[in-house]
């Protein structure tokens, strides 16, 4: 073997070594497990999960099992029925008896685990006998939360609950700034308005999506379900106990994918009760003013969340798709066209009218009086009119 040779595989053994320690290295500060388990499912906190798990682990032993038997038959008959032992080979060439062992054995195999796997399938898509039902809309590129119904808790009183959950501002910062993230808690998994649960209570999510295909998923739970445009898928979970469990959009939805983080925070019983009445009470919500320099402000932050990823920062724009707002015309004139534009959409620009009549005034404001635009102001009043 030549001195080349020798290096190549060298080369080779230290590439596998590398990725095996540096995969373990990454697996053991995942912010999915956090529980030091790094080549096996994180812990499972709902029954879904439990199922996964379980299922993984009985197809992995079965097929543990198949690769013994026909590895072990293969070794020892290279090693038993060897040339060199002057064995002569036999035939099989059309025996009805390995026809039939070899079309009934792999048909057991497949039943036992069909079996099995079918079972765990109908109880992911059993959402019967749900307490509490939570709408779940993907946009490019965040996540909007509401509390529709619910039995036996705060939610079957009068009122709703909805909010917006979007990445952790500064994370996103540190992203596209190129910032150095290694001392960032949760990088990229981190939300301004987490979503708040109950813990052992039956919670059906209904999963839409407003503009692309998005995906909601949180490993610990056992769930992910795709949020498609048009149509309303479901899944459901019941979380056993009280932790902060982290998760993201698993399906290619443009741009800025990779920040649409979930995050779920599961409570207790008393204190999830306090949290809703809280949030029905308005705790929490910023109010805005209507002055110029409260609206910019205010709008500011909007436009950084919901509007910079297709815009860009300053206004710039992207290509023809998504026009640059500094000196833009529409922009620069009558208000009333600026604001329905923002309200309803066209083209590739999604609509906004959930947003609250003071919030779409400080975006709007801030957009056309910003990067050198100078128009007019606009108030709650005139959104509120133009619906």
């Amino acid at each position: 073997m030549s001195f080349k040779s020798l290096k190549t595989i060298k080369d080779k053994l230290g590439l596998t070594a590398l990725l095996v320690f540096s995969g373990s290295a990454l697996a053991d500060v995942d912010p999915y497990v956090g529980n030091g388990a790094t080549y096996d499912f994180p812990d499972p906190v709902t029954p879904l999960a439990r199922t996964a798990l379980n299922q993984h682990h009985e197809s992995f032993w079965i097929c543990v099992a198949i690769a013994v038997v026909v590895f072990g038959v293969m070794i020892y008959s290279l090693f038993a029925h060897r040339k060199s032992r002057g064995v002569t080979p036999a035939t099989f060439h059309e025996s009805t008896t390995v026809e039939v062992l070899w079309t009934i054995v792999p048909f057991v195999i497949l039943a036992v685990m069909g079996a099995s796997a079918t079972k765990s399938l109908i109880e992911y898509e059993d959402t019967s006998g749900s307490e509490m039902t939570i709408k779940v809309t993907g946009k490019q590129w965040y996540w909007v939360y509401e509390y529709v119904d619910g039995k036996n808790t705060p939610l079957s009183k009068k009122g709703k609950v909805r909010f917006e959950s979007h990445i952790n501002a500064d994370h996103k910062k540190a992203s596209l700034n190129n910032l150095d993230v290694t001392k960032i808690k949760n990088y990229l998994v981190d939300v301004d308005k987490p979503l708040v649960i109950p813990i052992k209570t039956r919670i059906r999510f209904l999963l839409k999506s407003d503009d692309v295909i998005h995906s909601w998923w949180v490993p610990k739970f056992g769930v992910k379900k795709d949020s498609i445009p048009g149509y309303v898928n479901s899944t459901w979970a019941y979380v056993e106990k009280e932790g902060t469990y982290r998760g993201q959009c698993a399906e290619l939805c443009g741009t800025y994918h990779a920040y649409m983080p979930i995050v779920v925070k599961a409570v207790s019983q008393a204190e999830y009760g306090k949290w809703y009445t809280a949030q029905k009470s308005g705790a929490g919500k910023v109010k805005i003013g209507t002055s110029k320099a409260a609206l910019m402000k205010a709008g500011e932050k909007i436009y950084a969340t919901k509007c910079a990823a297709c815009h860009q920062a300053e206004g710039q724009g992207l290509g023809k798709t998504f026009p640059a707002l500094k000196g833009n015309a529409m922009v620069n004139g009558p208000a009333l066209e600026h604001i329905t534009m923002v309200l309803k959409g066209k083209g590739a620009m999604p609509k906004f009218d959930d947003m609250s009549d003071a919030e779409l005034a400080a975006v709007i404001t801030y957009e056309r009086n910003s990067w050198g635009n100078k128009a007019s102001v606009v108030k709650p009043a005139d959104v509120k009119k133009a619906r």
